[in-house]
């Protein structure tokens, strides 16, 4: 039962390391990007769509993003949908694409974006250490219950402190990546 708590906790903390890293994607960071776009939902005809699954989306230039809908008559909710997203570039419709073009960021830009880095960073810190104690108090509870001597108790608190350890670093190293690649001009 002990083992399969760490487990799960080693699991949860993977996954909260891989979704900010999957956000990070979605930061711009002054070349163009497939990810800036793919996760901005646009309303097709009623729903709320990924517009990865409307159109295909290529980067023909270092600093140009293409979006060619199946369907021509979902450009003016592309269009939309890209305006009121927070990844603040204009659309320019050219008859059957949807075209953003992505300036050079200003060094005051970079700096708010590290400082978005960064707060990220410290979200998903303060959920693995969440998911530490949650796990804290499964290993307390079993030792209380008896099923976990207090050795065992203390041998796997250690072991999941190290998990967590290990979760932080890997936290803080992706972090630093994308910093670096933020403020690269």
């Amino acid at each position: 039962m002990t083992a399969e708590i760490i487990s799960a906790v080693d699991h949860k903390m993977a996954r909260a390391v891989e979704v900010m890293e999957r956000d990070f994607q979605a930061i711009r960071t002054g070349r163009a990007s497939t990810s800036l776009v793919e996760r901005i939902h646009v309303d097709y005809y009623g729903t709320q769509t990924p517009l990865n699954q409307l159109a295909s989306i290529s980067v023909p230039e270092a600093h140009q993003i293409v979006i060619q809908p199946w369907d021509r008559g979902v450009l003016g909710a592309i269009e939309k949908a890209i305006q009121k997203s927070d990844i603040g570039l204009m659309p320019n419709v050219d008859g059957t694409v949807v075209r953003l073009n992505i300036p050079a960021l200003t060094e005051e830009r970079r700096r708010d974006l590290v400082k978005g880095v960064h707060k990220r960073m410290e979200e998903a810190k303060v959920e693995i250490r969440n998911l530490r104690r949650e796990g804290g108090d499964g290993l307390k509870k079993a030792e209380k219950d008896g099923h976990v001597s207090t050795d065992d108790a203390h041998r796997l608190m250690e072991t999941l402190q190290k998990i967590t350890d290990r979760h932080i670093v890997d936290v803080d190293r992706l972090g630093a990546v994308k910093e670096r690649e933020v403020m690269e001009v």
